[in-house]
């Protein structure tokens, strides 16, 4: 409780500024009296002792963020900062989890070693003997083919095979032992243990006949996170939450965050009325991409006199110089003031790895580091004008 409410908020901004983890900024905390200041406390020559402190403040705040209300204070605050309310861009980006790339037997090794680590562990409590398997030798084989540099279909198979009989047979001892011993766990154990069971089933399902899984678990501790396509090329699938943001004089917001993949060109409409609640002001100048660019959004931005970017169809009019003049302006701002704030958000505060444990944290981290880069932004403007005043 040594932070205020206000303190605590703080806390978050400050993380994503010093672009740090949870230990360091409790170092930097320590010794920058402008960093106690900020955070409304005064430590004189104690010392926080606690890494965890970061942590469970964001554990506290997560479950209550309403991403919408927050936005629209923030947004009252640095409207007199902000130009062009009834210019919007709007793009898609993906902040990726820490997390190491999900092979189907790596995901079943992790998901066997840790119910077999548990088993172990009640069978010891209880003092009953571990049933018997072949763990150790399928641990020798894994650990020599993910040292394989080419792991081909040959070793893939059999291994995979292997390791759904290991797994289906750890499933069925787990099973049996709570239903024969009046034991308790914690929850987080239920819900690891259901997890597994689901990624079994995806897995034997998908290696006998070889479909497409969907809802695919990529991860047995962050179990809501889904491989996202974004068919780039040096990285074509991303794991982590998707965001549609809408940019209004080069402060971002969050229109909808998911970590499901979604298709961005259907989230236009939204994005405008967003806009507009944020505003008060209607949207007249619209920048998207192409997958934005459906007959639906089309007749939609026709209907309300919303200027885009969007490819026109059809024979070109005789005025179309002016206006291909504007969308190439349109076009511009959002490639490069839009999209430009994703890999600033991502290398300059702490967004290019999520390294949340929950889904509530992770959104939680994202708010704070899009925010935070705003933040910053709406305070190099203040400066200027102030600057501009004493001259």
């Amino acid at each position: 409780m040594i932070f205020s409410p206000k303190g605590r908020l703080a806390l978050m901004f400050l993380k994503h500024y010093a672009n740090c983890s949870d230990k360091r900024l409790i170092e930097q905390l320590n010794g920058n009296l402008d960093y106690q200041f900020f955070c409304d406390i005064s430590l004189g020559f104690k010392r926080l002792e606690n890494d965890k402190i970061v942590s469970q403040i964001r554990c506290e705040l997560a479950p209550s963020l309403k991403t919408d209300i927050v936005e629209k204070v923030l947004y009252n605050k640095w409207r007199d900062y902000i130009e062009g309310a009834n210019q919007v861009t709007v793009d898609a980006t993906c902040y990726e989890s820490e997390l190491r790339y999900p092979t189907i037997q790596k995901l079943l090794w992790e998901a066997t070693d840790w119910l077999y680590y548990q088993l172990r562990q009640t069978c010891k409590a209880l003092g009953i003997k571990m049933i018997r398997s072949k763990y150790l030798k399928w641990k020798r084989r894994y650990q020599g083919f993910s040292k394989m540099r080419r792991k081909t279909s040959k070793k893939r198979i059999p291994l995979t095979r292997a390791l759904l009989g290991l797994l289906k047979k750890l499933i069925g001892f787990e099973k049996e032992l709570r239903d024969s011993h009046d034991i308790t766990f914690r929850v987080n154990y239920y819900r690891r243990v259901a997890t597994i069971k689901k990624i079994y089933q995806q897995q034997k399902n998908h290696f006998r006949t070889g479909a497409k899984i969907k809802d695919r678990i990529v991860s047995i501790a962050k179990d809501y996170v889904r491989p996202i396509v974004r068919g780039k090329e040096v990285k074509p699938v991303e794991f982590g939450a998707k965001v549609n943001k809408l940019q209004i004089d080069g402060v971002n917001f969050i229109e909808h965050i998911s970590f499901d993949a979604f298709n961005e060109g259907t989230r236009l409409q939204s994005t405008i009325y967003k806009a507009q609640s944020l505003t008060h002001r209607k949207t007249r100048i619209l920048g998207a991409d192409a997958i934005y660019a459906t007959n639906k959004n089309r007749n939609y931005v026709s209907k309300h006199h919303i200027q885009t970017d969007f490819k026109r169809k059809g024979k070109l009019p005789k005025n179309y110089g002016d206006e291909k003049k504007l969308k190439a302006l349109i076009t511009k701002e959002r490639a490069s003031r839009l999209e430009g704030s994703f890999g600033k958000e991502k290398e300059h505060y702490h967004l290019k790895k999520i390294k949340a444990k929950t889904k509530e944290t992770e959104i939680l981290w994202i708010f704070f580091g899009i925010h935070t880069a705003n933040a910053l932004e709406i305070g190099r403007r203040m400066h200027q004008g102030q600057l501009r005043e004493a001259c």
